[in-house]
């Protein structure tokens, strides 16, 4: 789809295929969450701006390059975007974190806003959205809109699973914001779930469901 990336690595295509097992525990759903996040971190950062600097090998004094400008800043939508979150700061420690918390009313599927926090220089910094599914979108679209409320004017937002609906509902609402996700699925159901998606995310990365 326009405006969204799939990350088919065969990597992340074998983890999300044992993630979506129904079988799959939770301490393995958890540990495939968080090893995924890191391979499609590198993807959703791979054309960051570089800058050279002088340092000294154990040979000799070389030019080499090291990432320009301000640190990145992570949003995670609350809960269940912790579980990719955790994964990125493993790449990228440095990295600033914002939380928003976010969820679902289950009669309308619209988002109830409950906690935000975040760095005060959000113009100064790339921020990346994440959140396993990208389903009606309707609290991936109101993370941003708060976001840029804030000041943020360079996001990407990254998922685990899409429905097609999602990501149309998405792109058309911030349609400067690029989607990358390991897969769009079929379709959503009539209660707002991915299909054949994997179940909730968060329910299944808690273990409270």
């Amino acid at each position: 789809m326009s405006g969204a990336i799939v990350v088919d690595h065969p990597l992340v295509q074998h983890k999300l295929t044992i993630m979506r097992n129904k079988a799959t525990s939770t301490q393995g759903f958890r540990r495939l969450l968080r090893e995924i996040s890191t391979l499609l971190c590198y993807e959703v950062t791979r054309d960051l701006p570089l800058t050279q600097i002088t340092i000294e090998t154990p040979i000799c004094e070389m030019q080499a390059p090291t990432l320009a400008g301000k640190k990145l800043v992570f949003a995670s939508i609350l809960r269940a975007g912790n579980g990719l979150l955790e994964g990125m700061l493993d790449l990228v420690p440095s990295a600033r974190v914002a939380h928003v918390g976010l969820y679902r009313d289950p009669e309308t599927l619209t988002p109830v806003e409950y906690y935000f926090k975040a760095p005060e220089d959000l113009g100064e910094r790339l921020v990346i959205v994440v959140d396993p599914m990208l389903a009606t979108a309707n609290s991936a679209i109101a993370a941003v809109e708060k976001l840029k409320a804030r000041g943020a004017n360079n996001i990407r937002f990254l998922c685990l699973l899409a429905a097609p609906e999602g990501v149309a509902k998405f792109i058309a609402a911030h349609p400067d914001v690029p989607v990358y996700t390991a897969s769009i699925d079929a379709k959503l159901n009539d209660h707002g779930y991915i299909v054949p998606g994997l179940g909730d995310a968060g329910d299944r990365m808690y273990g409270t469901k």
